[in-house]
C-alpha cells in the first residue's frame, strides 16, 4: 500500500525542520569560531597571521576523514544489500571528502611555505593524503562517465573501500615515518595557549557540523535522483 501525501508531508517536514536546525547551529558556530580566531586568539609570534590556516586545515582533514568515512560505509554496506540509500551515502561521502581534502591540499602548502620555506615536501602525510584523494576522486570520475550501472557502481564502491585503507596510514604517518609534519594534536594539548586552543576545538565542531550538512544534503539528493532516473526507465519500458 502507497502512503498518501498527507502521511508524507509530516515525515518531510520533521527532516526539514532538523535540517534547518543544523544549518542554523552551523552558522553560529561559525561565526563563533571567526571571531575567535581572527579577534581572541593571539597572533603566533614566530609565523604570524600565516599560522591561523591551521585553524581551517586541520578542521578540513577531520572533516575529510568524515566524509571518507561515511563513503566507506555506504559503499561496504551497499555491497552487501545492493540498497541505493546506502550507495547515496558512498557517493555524497566522497564528493564532500573530496572536497575538504582539496581543501587540505591548498591550505597546507600556504602554511608550509612560511614554516619550511617550500611549498610542497615528499613528507609521508602529504602524499598518502593525496592519495586517498586520488581513490574516493577516481570512484567518483568512473560513476560521471555516464549512466553508472551495476558494474560501475560496485567497482566505485570497492575503490573507496581501497581509499579506506589509506586514511590511517595517512593519520599515523607521522610518527610511523617520522614525518616533519607537525603533530598538533596531542594528549597534553600540543603546548596551544587556552584561547587557541578553544578556536581549534570549536573550529573542529563547526567544520563537523558543516561536513555532516553537506553529506546528508547529497545523500538525499543523489538517492532522490537516481529513484527520479529508475522511475523514468520503468516508464519508458512499459
Amino acid at each position: 500500500m502507497l502512503a498518501s501525501p498527507a502521511m508524507s508531508r509530516p515525515k518531510q517536514s520533521g527532516s526539514t525542520t532538523l535540517w534547518s536546525l543544523v544549518l542554523l547551529a552551523t552558522l553560529a558556530l561559525f561565526g563563533v569560531t571567526l571571531y575567535l580566531i581572527f579577534v581572541v586568539a593571539p597572533v603566533e609570534k614566530q609565523m604570524g597571521i600565516v599560522q591561523k590556516i591551521f585553524y581551517f586545515h586541520v578542521p578540513s582533514a577531520y572533516a575529510m576523514y568524515i566524509g571518507f568515512g561515511a563513503s566507506a560505509i555506504g559503499s561496504a554496506v551497499y555491497l552487501i544489500k545492493r540498497d541505493p540509500k546506502w550507495d547515496a551515502l558512498g557517493v555524497a561521502g566522497a564528493e564532500v571528502g573530496t572536497l575538504f581534502c582539496v581543501i587540505v591540499l591548498l591550505t597546507g602548502p600556504l602554511w608550509a611555505r612560511k614554516a619550511w620555506g617550500v611549498w610542497w615536501t615528499w613528507d609521508p602525510r602529504l602524499p598518502t593524503t593525496r592519495l586517498a584523494g586520488m581513490s574516493f576522486a577516481a570512484a567518483l570520475a568512473l560513476r560521471s562517465m555516464g549512466y553508472a550501472g551495476e558494474v560501475e557502481k560496485r567497482f566505485a564502491s570497492g575503490l573507496a573501500l581501497f581509499g579506506l585503507i589509506d586514511l590511517p596510514l595517512s593519520h599515523s604517518s607521522v610518527q610511523r615515518w617520522r614525518g616533519v609534519h607537525p603533530t598538533v594534536i596531542t594528549g597534553k594539548g600540543g603546548g596551544l595557549e587556552s584561547e587557541m586552543y578553544w578556536a581549534l576545538s570549536l573550529s573542529f565542531v563547526a567544520f563537523t557540523g558543516l561536513a555532516a550538512l553537506l553529506i546528508w544534503t547529497r545523500a538525499s539528493a543523489e538517492w532522490q535522483r537516481e529513484e527520479t532516473a529508475r522511475l523514468r526507465f520503468e516508464l519508458m519500458h512499459r
